[in-house]
């Protein structure tokens, strides 16, 4: 079986991840936990974007744009009726940002602007003040200001157009100030919990182990496999930055998970971590069925009341690929993994299959996600 090991990574979007050495590399403990309490908020608001260059809603077809900016106009104290409004530079938008915690009022938050009606693009538009809004309904930012769109779009009088990337999204770097504070409360009772990113009993474990080295003996205890409970020392419980200044300090080496992500969607397959392969026989091949159309023309008896008419003669036929059973040998790291299945030479749609059946056969230790 000819080996074609680059041919499949490179031009089929087989990407996997470096061969990891016994001994991995201590991180951070924040970089694996988070602090329950310590959160951003998602904040949400309605607004009008102006000054788009003819590129804006159509009123009629898009009223609720006409309707917020007779709205502003009124708070502004100019009076207009609706058959005057005859504009293309006005788009209604959704602005959405999250906001950090800690963060206080005066902040600038980063915004998102997207169309919610047919504007055609943003490009050059200027967002007026919105109001965002938490999910109590409170106010706690105000964003303006100039868009950013990334994307570019021209058309032409005859209808052909040319378009690269999105423009009817947009954002504005620090196009909003927070004005209103969220309270942040991560310390109850003297205690304080972490939730691991990624779960796993044996990272909690080297967890609790490192934070009693690090705070004293009983002062952290692994609720399960996703979440550590840590003690505040007595000398630290009015210190709470103190505190989490010497827990992001604490190193920890934690434990990849063999895990194999196949997006058929896009045809990408993500592995990484101690992903193992038994040693198994396999037979892949595929049915492809070619469906041809022939237009024929049928004619009517003699003297008959038919008439002439096209049908179309269809011939399916299906094709079977062909293809041996082959051996392979276990593979006892990604590197190997890589090499073994680089052999069969074929798309990632079809190794996803092949992924999924070898997973399925108890062959592959390693767990396999569809997205």
């Amino acid at each position: 079986m000819k080996k074609t090991l680059k041919h499949v990574l490179a031009s089929t979007l087989l990407v996997l991840g470096c061969c990891l050495s016994s001994s991995a590399k201590a991180e951070g403990l924040l970089d694996l936990c988070d602090v329950v309490g310590v959160r951003e908020n998602q904040l949400v608001g309605y607004g009008v974007v102006t000054g788009l260059n003819g590129t804006g809603d159509d009123v009629i077809a898009a009223p609720f744009a006409a309707q917020s900016l007779r709205a502003l106009l009124r708070r502004l104290g100019v009076q207009i009726s609706p058959g005057q409004l005859r504009l293309r530079n006005v788009a209604a938008v959704l602005v959405t940002a999250n906001l950090p915690p800690f963060a206080r009022s005066g902040a600038r938050l980063d915004v998102t602007v997207s169309s919610i009606g047919n504007a055609k693009s943003l490009r050059g538009g200027v967002l007026i003040q919105t109001p965002l809004r938490g999910a109590d309904r409170r106010v706690y930012a105000v964003g303006q200001g100039a868009l950013l769109v990334g994307g570019f779009s021209a058309s032409g009088a005859s209808g052909s157009s040319v378009q690269d990337g999105i423009t009817t999204t947009a954002r504005i770097p620090g196009g909003s100030l927070v004005e209103r504070e969220i309270p942040t409360s991560y310390s109850k009772e003297g205690e304080l919990l972490l939730a691991l990113r990624s779960e796993s009993f044996v990272t909690a474990n080297k967890i609790v182990v490192a934070l009693e080295a690090a705070l004293g003996k009983g002062s952290a205890f692994a609720v399960d496999g996703g979440a550590i409970r840590v003690k505040v020392p007595a000398e630290l419980r009015d210190q709470p930055v103190a505190l989490l200044a010497k827990i992001s300090e604490v190193k920890v080496d934690p434990v990849s998970v063999a895990r194999v992500v196949v997006n058929e969607r896009t045809g990408t397959i993500v592995a990484g971590g101690d992903v193992r392969l038994m040693p198994v026989a396999i037979a892949q091949g595929g049915i492809t069925i070619s469906v041809r159309e022939t237009p024929t023309v049928s004619q009517p008896g003699a003297f008959s009341n038919g008439t002439t008419a096209v049908v179309k003669q269809s011939e399916v036929e299906p094709v079977e690929g062909k293809m041996g059973l082959t051996y392979v040998d276990g593979a006892a790291s990604l590197a190997d993994v890589a090499q073994a299945l680089s052999t069969f030479g074929v798309s990632p749609r079809e190794l996803a299959s092949v992924l999924q059946a070898l997973r399925a056969a108890g062959a592959l230790r390693a767990e396999v996600i569809v997205q």
